[in-house]
């Protein structure tokens, strides 16, 4: 059984100053990463850029991860969409070997109803034989995927093993970590609610900061497990401006630039995403020292 109970981050994507792919940058990234002490690898997700990737590209950075990481540590890949059919395509035509577990966002833009969300889910389930983590981030997708719904698919298939609540709603974690299977995982998708919903029984967080601090973020949600609130409280405390600061010009400009100031990436994503504003960056720069 996969072990998500502990730091995850949700790795950027490296791009040269003419938006290709820097795969050297990619490799001193990962190897960042888990020599200080991260728990397992997110691939294609959001703040990796993936939805101005193409099929190639995003095959091409799943690979190279894989090598790179030579079975150190967990990795779990990014595959969802709002077209039901083309991510159990996707899932089907792909050789999951060295991925131990598919992320799957909840579909955007066409809004789906509860039962739609569930019915999709259902048939991804179905198919996959990596298991699979929900990931509800309504403010991105447009559509919340409600403690009812996770409850269900938690209870209804076995190969869904967990969810990423970015939802911000703790009263909905709440409800979902008061009724779920005892071994369904909660894990944060919010940097700044990590210490929170470990408090309701979280297993952690798949975190865009770590990317910067993986060490601390490690630490972080090690004490949050040992209850050790105190001290887990202190190293957030110490990242609560730069939390913020990540969001300021949106996600992943942020946390890139951040990465630039400590020489690791270059400032660039792509469009339509745009670098920080340079108020934005000087803050940052003042934050690191």
């Amino acid at each position: 059984m996969i072990n998500l109970t502990g730091a995850g981050v949700a790795i950027v994507t490296p791009f040269r100053s003419d938006s290709s792919i820097d795969f050297n940058a990619l490799g001193k990234l990962v190897e960042h990463l888990i020599s200080n002490g991260i728990g397992y690898l997110v691939v294609m997700g959001t703040t990796g850029e993936s939805v101005t990737l193409n099929k190639d590209e995003k095959q091409a950075i799943i690979d190279y991860v894989i090598e790179t990481n030579h079975g150190r540590v967990p990795i779990v890949v990014g595959i969802g969409g709002n077209n039901t059919q083309d991510i159990i395509s996707q899932i089907k035509g792909k050789s999951l070997e060295g991925i131990d577990a598919i992320l799957s966002v909840a579909p955007y833009y066409n809004k789906p109803t509860q039962e739609g969300l569930f019915c999709h889910y259902k048939a991804i389930s179905s198919i996959s034989p990596a298991p699979i983590i929900l990931y509800n981030v309504p403010g991105r997708t447009g559509v919340n995927i409600t403690a009812e719904t996770t409850l269900k698919l938690a209870h209804h298939s076995k190969n869904i093993i967990a969810i990423k609540e970015a939802s911000g709603n703790l009263n909905q974690v709440t409800e979902i970590a008061k009724n779920k299977p005892s071994d369904f995982l909660i894990i944060s998708g919010d940097d700044a609610l990590t210490i929170p919903i470990a408090a309701l029984g979280g297993a952690g967080v798949i975190s865009v900061l770590a990317n910067a601090f993986p060490k601390e973020i490690s630490e972080l949600v090690s004490l949050t497990q040992k209850g050790n609130y105190k001290k887990a409280r202190e190293v957030h405390f110490k990242f609560t401006e730069l939390i913020d600061l990540l969001f300021v010009d949106g996600n992943p400009a942020g946390i890139k630039a951040v990465l630039h100031h400590m020489d690791l990436v270059t400032n660039a994503v792509r469009l339509p995403l745009t670098p920080v504003k340079k108020e934005t960056y000087d803050n940052i720069s003042k934050f690191l020292g």
